[in-house]
């Protein structure tokens, strides 16, 4: 260059060069910030340190998070540990219980299928089955109960069909049916499952090959399925409880649409944006699924049949519309899903109109105590229903009582192999006692062993949970029930033959 040595070529070049690494990071992060619901933006350093403080503060191994902006994933990450034990990181591709989120998910099938012309909202559902509903040894318990011929799948899906929530829940174990179908919200889990039998009796495919062929593969949902697949087993979550003990993974054998999926944070962000995005609905069927089916008044979610109401949540009239909770903001009108089992807390929240969203998955039964925070600090949102989800924050929960301490005692093995056997709790929950070496083990359904303590000869803890087991005879000197004490309370189950 005239003019100019070629020592000051070189030391403009060195300071152009230095400037470019200084600015390149503040224009990489400028690029990378997020969106709020109202406009303003969080950068990726914030959402880091704010999840991650809350972890630590609610006790909270693993979270996972996507948020979308314009109805895309602009943000998705994993924090913290899917194994405690073993320190391994939770991934965006580990396989976590996904619990009530399912529901939601079978919510777009069956509408694909009511898109489809193969299934009428308002026809009533007994009638897409071979036989009376009360037939099906699941349903036995409603004949003479002629209410069962009024639910329709509209009903199914908007939680108004006046089944329990779930009816091991229930005084006497028992399906029954508590109000008229149709005239008020009662979020039902058992609704979902028989929505679950009829969408298997008319595609004549069951329940796993069908969210596979309509909703995993479309969506590129490549580590999801309703039932536990040995692929999983290179990277999947443990559930942990509120002490931080392990649950494991949920290896279900059977799928069922209440709570069965098994997915990613990875996989469900994906689903989550091809619904926004129109990909699985057609617009007006979209429309359809989310508009208001009933309005809810409760004062809270649960007990799904508490009869409480209240005002609290007319402000954002909250309703329920088909499989998605709904209210309204400033910003549009937000479509929502919970999910909630042992040592699994998720949550997701959408805004269609501007396509900015929100989801949550943990692996710890403290994870909804993050929750009002997390959306109210990343999203700006301050309309979730906290108080009607039960959502309290971690810093509001009272004291988490004292593990109780068992003091194990030495019991002869042909004394704990006369407790072996099946005892069923309801049609559908059977606990199963095997014996191992010297150690009874207690599982329920298709969940993970629980290892027994044994306290006497005939008290029994568990070593991984609060419950406790004690057997009782028959006359003959033969175990005739055992007894799960748990929450302050007596829970007999018969010994099946």
């Amino acid at each position: 260059m005239p003019g100019i040595s070629v020592y000051e070529c070189v030391r403009q070049l060195a300071y152009a060069i230095a400037l470019a690494l200084v600015l390149a990071p503040i224009a990489s992060a400028q690029q990378h910030l997020i969106h709020r619901l109202d406009g303003s933006t969080i950068t990726p350093a914030e959402i880091d340190a704010t999840v991650t403080r809350l972890m630590k503060a609610a006790e909270v191994p693993g979270v996972g998070i996507a948020i979308f902006n314009n109805k895309k994933i602009a943000y998705l990450k994993t924090y913290g540990l899917r194994d405690t034990e073993k320190n391994l990181p939770l991934t965006p591709d580990s396989v976590m219980t996904a619990a009530s989120l399912s529901k939601s998910a079978l919510a777009v099938v069956v509408m694909q299928l009511v898109q489809d012309g193969v299934i009428d909202l308002d026809k009533p559902v007994y009638r897409y089955l071979p036989k009376p509903l009360p037939e099906y040894e699941r349903y036995s318990d409603l004949a003479g109960d002629p209410r069962y011929k009024l639910i329709t799948m509209r009903m199914l899906l908007d939680h108004t069909s006046g089944f329990p929530n779930l009816r091991a829940f229930t005084g006497d174990h028992k399906l029954n049916i508590n109000f008229t179908p149709g005239s008020r919200f009662a979020y039902s889990g058992e609704g979902i499952e028989l929505a679950q039998l009829v969408v298997e009796m008319v595609t004549k495919k069951t329940l796993n090959a069908l969210m596979r062929e309509r909703l995993f593969v479309p969506d590129d949902m490549t580590r999801s399925s309703m039932v536990w697949e040995e692929r999983f087993d290179s990277d999947y979550a443990n559930g942990y409880d509120e002490y931080g003990r392990s649950l494991g993974p949920e290896r279900r054998k059977t799928a069922d649409a209440a709570g069965s999926m098994q997915t990613t944070v990875h996989d469900y962000a994906n689903f989550l944006a091809a619904l926004m995005q129109g990909r699985d609905l057609k617009s007006k069927t979209m429309a359809l699924m989310l508009s208001p089916q009933v309005a809810i008044h409760s004062k809270h979610e649960f007990p799904s049949l508490g009869t409480e109401l209240t005002t609290e949540n007319d402000a954002i009239r909250l309703s329920y519309g088909l499989g998605w909770g709904l209210y309204s903001t400033p910003y549009g009108e937000a479509f929502f899903k919970e999910g909630h089992d042992e040592g699994w807390r998720h949550y997701t929240v959408c805004f269609d109109r501007s396509g900015t969203g929100i989801l949550i998955m943990t692996n710890s039964s403290n994870g909804e105590g993050i929750y009002k925070e997390l959306l109210e600090t990343l999203m700006h949102d301050s309309y979730t229903p906290i108080e009607w989800e039960a959502f309290t924050p971690y810093d509001k929960l009272p004291p988490r009582p004292a593990l109780k301490q068992h003091k194990e005692v030495a019991v002869d093995p042909k004394v704990l192999a006369q407790y072996v056997g099946r005892y069923r709790f309801s049609p559908e929950i059977v606990l199963t006692i095997t014996l191992q070496g010297n150690t009874l083990l207690v599982q329920e359904n298709d969940e993970p062993n629980q290892e027994l303590g044994a306290e006497s000869e005939n008290r029994f803890y568990s070593k991984s949970a609060d419950d406790e087991y004690s057997f009782e005879f028959d006359g003959n000197g033969h175990v005739s029930a055992m007894i799960l004490h748990t929450g302050g309370k007596d829970l007999r189950m018969p010994r099946e033959p």
